[in-house]
């Protein structure tokens, strides 16, 4: 089985999310693709579809008793196609590379993961190897979290592409609205109104100040520190007017041992700080979007097991590392099944070009047939 190969069908497949682009392909047809070629190489494949026209895919090959089992992650959804330069469908090999969307994120990592698991699993094994292909990691990573409420596994595999290093941590993330609020009245009236925005640019200051804070702060061995920034702002309605209100909505990126409930803390130091001097200054704050850092030890078995096989495959020994972005492997860790994010070489994620190294690929695969035989057995 040549990964390649398989890799070019891939990318041929449109599945660009449509929560990212409205009306877009969705991940119907790579569903039906890899559900295909999974039940062709002896895996029960089961269906889950909760939304309606994102499909994720789980393949099970299952092994014969007291070992232990192996999950590997990967999405089928890719960003969009639009402003790609050239044919993003049209999966082009050139000295060494292959170009086209998906390639790097992460079809390519796809796969990998499926030429790994249908070799290793023609073979014998004792614990299951389970293959999960998931819908809307590029949006809201709905797929992920309806596969770990049916399927689970001692350890995982995310096979995001990591330039061949082994990523053992990442930054988690945490969504914030802060509104101030003031008082509308007419322009002409500043003895009746409060002005909202201008209240709000001492928050906004208060905000940089932590950014420096958080920078000369306790430091994460692979990740450093955690970091803050504003990234929309929202007020008033019309120029003559003072604005009622202005609503900042802000992302505080975190690393192991901070939660919403830290950073709220944070954020409500500097507002009742300004509070304390401003007997004018009113605020409410919102809780959005949190999820968590993801980290395991260097001595988990499932990093061990990977690290061994590279060794013994390649020769090579491999780097352990961080990312500062966010990954489905931190879902997969509240589940109580630790993993590691292990993939090809690779670039231009998200834009006009994107490409995979084909040795890479090959090496990838490698390791990660031998990782899961030494895992399962």
């Amino acid at each position: 089985m040549d990964p390649a190969e398989l890799l070019k069908d891939l990318v041929r497949i449109d599945s660009v999310n449509p929560g990212l682009v409205a009306g877009s392909a969705g991940e119907t047809g790579i569903a039906d693709y890899t559900s295909a070629w999974l039940e062709c190489h002896g895996f029960e494949v089961t269906r889950l579809e909760a939304e309606p026209g994102r499909p994720s895919v789980v393949g099970v090959a299952a092994g014969s008793g007291g070992g232990n089992s192996l999950m590997f992650n990967g999405h089928l959804d890719t960003v969009t196609l639009a402003g790609y330069d050239g044919d993003p469908l049209d999966p082009r090999v050139e000295d060494g590379k292959m170009f086209g969307r998906g390639t790097f994120d992460m079809k390519a990592g796809i796969a990998a993961i499926m030429v790994a698991a249908a070799t290793a699993a023609a073979q014998p094994h004792r614990g299951d190897i389970i293959v999960a292909l998931v819908s809307d990691e590029e949006y809201a990573s709905a797929g992920t979290e309806e596969v770990l409420r049916h399927f689970t596994a001692d350890a995982a595999i995310i096979s995001e592409p990591t330039h061949e290093d082994v990523v053992i941590a990442h930054r988690g993330f945490a969504w914030f609205d802060v509104t101030i609020h003031g008082v509308a009245a007419h322009g002409s009236r500043p003895d009746l109104g409060i002005d909202a925005i201008a209240k709000a640019g001492r928050f906004l200051t208060g905000m940089d100040q932590l950014t420096r804070k958080l920078a000369e702060g306790t430091q994460h061995p692979t990740l450093k520190a955690g970091n803050i920034h504003a990234s929309l702002i929202r007020g008033g309605e019309e120029i003559s007017s003072y604005p009622a209100e202005c609503t900042i909505s802000l992302e505080r990126r975190t690393i192991p041992g901070e939660t919403a409930d830290t950073v709220e803390a944070e954020l409500r130091a500097i507002l009742d700080d300004i509070a304390a001097t401003d007997a004018e200054f009113q605020y409410t704050i919102t809780r959005g979007l949190e999820r968590q850092p993801f980290e395991v030890s260097p001595e988990e078995p499932i990093v061990q097991a990977l690290l061994t096989a590279a060794k013994n495959s390649t020769g090579q020994d491999l780097a352990l590392r961080g990312e500062p972005f966010w990954t489905d492997a931190a879902l997969m860790l509240d589940s109580g099944i630790p993993g590691l994010l292990f993939g090809v070489d690779g670039g231009g994620a998200h834009a006009a070009t994107e490409w995979i190294e084909l040795a890479s690929l090959r090496r990838v695969t490698s390791v990660l047939t031998q990782t899961t035989l030494n895992y399962c057995q």
